[in-house]
């Protein structure tokens, strides 16, 4: 691998699409299994496991059966963070208490836009175009990695990534996500 400092685009990928054929799918089995069958919150943990695979990648080689110990843990340690995490949040309030809510009105729904837009601009351009195809036109990840050109697991990198670039121009506009 380059030196980490200034990872290579095309050993990031290999080093993913690597990982993600030797051990996805039963990373994903696994992490479904402990998350009582949620597949979609199983995926978001078996994408922060491959990032942080990547930032080790210097220790790991996704090639070799030897990582699988270290990725099983990773697994089952973000699903015990992401228990306790609800654990220690507060209940969440009942369809009772819904009619009870403000309405958003027009006005402030062309504010957020407004606000939104200037953000994305701030963005990469490969990050405003993988949020694009995901959140505004609602594709899927394989359907926005036969559009983009690229593997699956880059468009999942890529959102991963372009949201957490845009929660920092939004926060820099004053705006705090829920």
């Amino acid at each position: 691998m380059a030196d980490r400092g200034t990872p290579r685009p095309d050993e990031a990928e290999t080093f993913l699409r690597v990982l993600y054929e030797r051990h996805g799918s039963a990373l994903l089995r696994y992490a479904a299994r402990m998350l009582g069958g949620d597949w979609h919150r199983a995926e978001d943990v078996v994408q922060e496991v491959a990032i942080r695979a990547w930032q080790h990648s210097a220790d790991i080689d996704p090639a070799d059966d030897s990582a699988r110990p270290w990725l099983f843990t990773v697994v089952r340690n973000l699903v015990i963070d992401c228990r306790r995490a609800q654990a220690a949040r507060p209940l969440e309030l009942g369809d009772a208490d819904l009619p009870h809510l403000a309405a958003p009105d027009a006005v402030d729904q062309a504010l957020t836009a407004q606000v939104v837009i200037e953000a994305m601009a701030d963005l990469a351009p490969f990050q405003r175009e993988v949020l694009l195809h995901v959140y505004y036109l609602g594709r899927s990840v394989n359907q926005a990695a036969k559009v983009l050109g690229v593997p699956p697991g880059t468009v999942k990198s890529r959102t991963y990534y372009a949201m957490r670039a845009l929660r920092r121009a939004l926060a820099a506009r004053g705006v705090t996500a829920c």
